[in-house]
């Protein structure tokens, strides 16, 4: 074990330091932490006051025969510690009743913060961050958080005045007695420090551990039809209990080093009170000290033992809790690599669908920085136009559509819309001039009519229900239990692929966007339902741009201009009609994709 040559103070203070990044979100509330704190001083101070009580109850009460006989000093005494146990109650309730409200306000204001951070970040960032992880720190950290700050930091507070005020009485009781128990406890503060740091890193590893299995049940989880039917069940459960071994693995020793911190120093400072103890008894038989400052010492060391070994709890909370802290604020120390600039440019008004350029894009993922997704990519659209792109998979097509919303950043040439370069403007701004239909439908655990509205919060009930039927979706959603009432389960489970599909198209409808990209919308839809849907999208693309990504021929054949990509370059444009008369790329996917 290598012991810290740091003073044992300030290695505590770095042993707990991360705590102090939770400051920002106590702030707001000083009030309460003011008031909290003043609770908390009363309640210690009635607690310190007991022994005393007791010594002037021996030594004026119990050793004077004629109070005794008249019992009025008696009652005075026992008067007055039944008032201290009053005041004593009325304070510590207080106490937690203040503390506890900060700790649920903070956790709720720090998971709330560190959601919103987590949902402002560009899809670069869930490259590297499985959602299990970010769920898991949203909750299990939270909750070690809630537990400090409600709880344990309070009673560490509470516990420190006392073993401070204790071992002050104690030292103006028998001052040479009680120096010599503080040199021996001193002696226990280095070594316990040095435990404290390995029992906080040991904490993060087991709270890593813990996010690890979140990951893979929430990853799992999202595919369980895949998973059942590959008969993959032993196997993943397989994986996730050795996940979850490991993370019992390292919980438990982190839950040995932490008992031993705690029984080194309950023994330790222990052993030194009951020298001291010792010691004042000596003091009594040989006439030095009365029978009350006596039992005042013993009150007084009990209070020291007890509010050091709730110290060495509370140290043991304070090290997990510090490394919970240290896991949140990595997520709040994220930086989305797509950000606001910090005077946005307006966008003129949208008339007759929005005008696209793409100017000499050039672009590769973050993680794949040596495969380019676009290579030299130059494209103009104008407004009110329908331009289709095709391609093999791979060739970059998606890639425009994420550039477009700018969920990334190019890293050369520009992308702009109405002549406004999205880096330029406001994001929202931007975002809300773009309807978007995926492939794969994005249903959310809410009715039919929370998912349409989706589009447009603010829509009324009757406009929600003309894009549904725009959409084709108003005849199945109305044969549901409750119609647009119904709730659809987590991620549409109630709903077919095609149903689906067309709740995401009534969504984007709603929206009246003046730009509509078009992710193979009708891939879901059989033959009957694609042509009712293609007619709704026909109406729904009038007088606005349209990008359509799509394999099917009734799709690409009704754009004004189809874009032929190949490993993020445009090799190719024109009608369906052109494309098919010159061969190459195009007529090739047609022949393999169209005409089967």
């Amino acid at each position: 074990m290598v012991v810290s040559t740091s003073p044992p103070a300030l290695a505590a203070t770095r042993n707990i330091g991360p705590l102090r990044q939770l400051l920002p979100f106590i702030r707001p509330y000083r009030g309460r932490v003011v008031l909290a704190l003043l609770f908390l001083l009363l309640a210690a101070c009635s607690t310190l006051s007991f022994p005393l009580a007791l010594r002037w109850l021996i030594d004026g009460g119990l050793t004077s025969p004629a109070r005794i006989a008249s019992g009025g000093g008696l009652a005075v005494h026992f008067a007055g510690l039944f008032g201290l146990a009053l005041l004593l109650g009325v304070f510590s309730a207080a106490r937690y009743y203040m503390v506890s409200w900060l700790g649920e306000r903070v956790t709720c204001d720090l998971r709330n913060r560190v959601y919103s951070h987590v949902l402002a970040q560009s899809p670069q960032f869930f490259e590297h961050t499985q959602t299990g992880e970010v769920l898991s720190r949203l909750t299990t950290d939270t909750t070690l958080v809630q537990t400090v700050v409600g709880s344990s930091l309070s009673m560490g507070l509470r516990n420190t005045l006392v073993l401070l005020g204790g071992m002050a009485m104690l030292v103006a009781t028998s001052p040479r007695l009680m120096l010599t128990v503080i040199v021996v406890m001193l002696l226990v503060v280095l070594p316990a420090v040095t435990i404290g740091r390995r029992v906080r890193r040991l904490s993060r590893a087991s709270q890593d551990r813990v996010a690890d299995s979140s990951a893979i049940a929430a990853e799992v989880l999202n595919a369980i039809p895949a998973v059942q039917s590959y008969v993959r069940e032993a196997d993943e459960a397989r994986r996730f209990g050795q996940a979850s071994e490991s993370a019992f693995a390292t919980a438990v020793r982190r839950s040995r080093m932490r008992a031993l911190l705690t029984a080194f120093i309950i023994v330790a400072l222990f052993g030194a009170l009951i020298y001291g103890l010792y010691l004042g008894t000596v003091a009594v038989v040989e006439g030095r000290m009365s029978a009350g400052v006596l039992g005042q010492t013993v009150l007084y060391i009990g209070l020291v033992a007890g509010a050091a070994a709730t110290l060495a709890e509370v140290f043991g909370d304070l090290l997990r809790a510090a490394g919970a802290t240290e896991r949140l604020m990595e997520l709040l120390a994220e930086r989305s690599s797509v950000a606001n600039p910090v005077q946005p440019q307006a966008f003129p008004a949208a008339r007759g669908g929005s005008s696209l350029q793409f100017a000499h894009v050039r672009f590769n993922y973050p993680s794949r920085p040596e495969q380019p997704a676009l290579d030299d990519f130059s494209l103009v659209v104008e407004p009110g136009e329908t331009v289709a792109l095709v391609g093999p998979s791979g060739a970059g097509k998606t890639t425009v559509f994420q550039l477009l919303l700018r969920f990334y950043d190019v890293q050369h040439g520009a992308v702009s819309v109405d002549d406004v370069r999205v880096d330029h403007a406001d994001l929202s701004a931007l975002r809300e001039r773009i309807g978007l239909v995926p492939q794969d439908a994005v249903i959310f655990s809410a009715s039919a009519l929370s998912n349409i509205r989706y589009g447009r919060p603010d829509a009324s009930e009757h406009e929600v229900i003309e894009a549904a039927r725009a959409a084709q979706a108003d005849g199945f959603i109305r044969e549901l239990p409750q119609g647009y009432h119904t709730y659809l389960g987590e991620r549409g489970v109630r709903l077919s692929g095609g149903q689906r599909q067309r709740i995401s198209i009534a969504r984007a409808i709603l929206k009246n966007a003046p730009l509509l990209l078009l992710d193979e919308a009708t891939s879901a839809l059989d033959a009957q339902s694609e042509r009712a849907v293609q007619a709704a999208l026909d109406h729904a693309m009038q007088g606005r741009t349209a990008l359509i990504i799509a394999h099917r021929l009734a799709t690409v054949q009704r754009a004004d201009r189809i874009v032929v990509m190949e490993r993020g370059r445009i090799i190719d444009t024109g009608t369906h009609s052109d494309l098919m008369r010159r061969g190459g790329l195009y007529a090739h996917l047609a022949s393999l994709q169209f005409m089967h």
